[in-house]
């Protein structure tokens, strides 16, 4: 019995990650309504204030948190460095913790 439903268990989180697999970007290096693709400094910038993008996104259907006429890889890198800027991935935070003497 515990293990039908371990199994069912593995299925469905299986299931899931899927569903959550990016798909292909049909809109990669074209120009958008201004004639203009996003690159790199864009990227920065979109991830820097993605909270904020994110928040007036589930009340606008004409704003989006991640730019889908961008360049490819390098606006991608853009938007994960800034967004770790705004998200602090730096790590700094627990290196600069002090350690407890007992």
């Amino acid at each position: 019995m515990k293990k039908s439903i371990l199994i069912l268990v593995l299925i469905g989180m299986t299931l899931t990650l899927a569903a959550c697999a990016a798909g292909p970007n049909q809109l990669r290096n074209t120009p958008d309504e201004d004639g203009e693709v996003a690159g790199f400094w864009l990227g920065i910038w979109h991830g820097l204030i993605s909270p904020i993008t994110f928040v007036v996104s589930l009340f606008s259907k004409a704003v989006y948190v991640f730019e889908v006429h961008n360049n490819g890889g390098w606006y991608t890198f853009g938007f994960l460095l800034g967004a770790s800027m705004t998200f602090g991935g730096s790590g700094g935070g627990a290196a600069s913790r002090r350690k407890r003497r007992d």
